[in-house]
């Protein structure tokens, strides 16, 4: 092992600590935006050694560095134009727009590394190689419609048509025999092909049907599809730092989705069924089947911590004359309530 290989795989390590540690702070809202910062160092310092591992095994030309150079910074301007614009109430849009970008992109690295190799292809290639097409054409295809309905382009209802749980179930059926017959490496790209297709119609047929209350719930599954994803083309690639990330976020994503359906009181089952559970359901969709009883118990405030400072009123002093109460703003701090005397 060559001394760039040494200091590429140590990077590689670091990362993956800074991925762990900024998902550890992003626990407390005090300390999100500095885990999201440590984040974000950690993915920039496994970019640039990619980038140091490429250029000393010198495998792309000048017109690869020159398409891959505009990819990159065609990409980062938009993501940042649109991060930056975009309303917080459009946030799950976006989200949503993300996780269809990293699951795309994700099943086009798999298809391009199956592609390459001769067959038969080797098990620990296919594989992961099935996986991640059916996951990330699934979340591609899912994704945008879940942004649809969010943004109004696509009705926000329950989109529900006769056969189709039929048609969910027999685009089930062809994903997994041509995922089966793919896995043993001699499919060749017809199989990989009818993978392909079968996983984007499925991600289409199965958000349709799913209201767009339960749609934050749907992207923060979807999100957890993507790490899935990218976890299995850092096995197709062989690429630890990949496999980290893609794990990592599909388990927090996973977490995620279990905590969101039950503070809505709702069951995943349920809200991945669609067309039922919900309050813009369809006539005759069943509406209270996979509804949980009501959480008992004192109501949960929420907590300011997300805001530099929260403006908050309380009385002023005793000079206020009587019979008038006047309120000035001031930072938030918790305070005891003291108990009224009962004499």
């Amino acid at each position: 092992m060559s001394t760039v290989d040494t200091a590429v795989r140590l990077t590689y390590l670091a990362a993956a600590a800074c991925f762990v540690l900024g998902l550890h702070l992003m626990n407390s809202p005090v300390r999100a935006r500095r885990g999201n910062q440590l984040s974000a160092a950690g993915m920039a310092a496994a970019v640039v050694a990619t980038l140091v591992l490429v250029i000393d095994a010198g495998a792309i030309t000048a017109t690869g560095w020159t398409f891959l150079g505009a990819g990159a910074g065609a990409g980062a301007l938009a993501g940042w134009y649109t991060a930056r614009t975009v309303r917080m109430t459009a946030m799950p849009q976006l989200v949503s727009l993300f996780n269809a970008v990293g699951g795309g992109a994700a099943a086009i690295v798999a298809v391009h590394e199956f592609t390459r190799l001769a067959a038969p292809v080797p098990a620990r290639v296919a594989v992961p190689t099935v996986l991640d097409v059916l996951i990330g054409a699934l979340t591609f295809a899912g994704s945008l419609v879940a942004s649809g309905k969010l943004q109004g382009l696509v009705p926000s209802g329950p989109v529900v048509f006769t056969g189709g749980r039929v048609l969910t179930a027999g685009l089930s059926i062809v994903a997994v025999c041509a995922g089966a017959v793919s896995a043993t490496g001699r499919g060749g790209m017809a199989a990989l092909a009818v993978l392909l297709l079968a996983a984007l119609a499925l991600g289409v047929v199965g958000v349709l049907p799913i209201g767009g209350a339960d749609m934050p719930v749907v992207i923060s599954l979807l999100n957890a599809f993507t790490g899935t994803a990218v976890a299995m083309a850092g096995f197709v690639l062989d690429n630890s730092v990949l496999i980290v990330a893609g794990a990592l976020v599909g388990a927090s994503g996973t977490i995620l989705t279990v905590l969101m359906a039950q503070a809505m009181n709702r069951s995943i089952v349920s809200i991945v069924a669609g067309g039922f559970g919900t309050g813009d359901s369809p006539a005759g969709g069943g509406g209270g089947r996979g509804r949980r009883p009501p959480r008992r118990g004192p109501p949960r405030r929420p907590v300011p911590g997300y805001a530099r400072s929260a403006p908050t009123t309380r009385r002023s002093s005793s000079r206020t004359p009587a019979g008038w109460s006047s309120c000035r703003a001031t930072a938030w701090r918790p305070r005891r309530r003291s108990t009224p005397s009962t004499s």
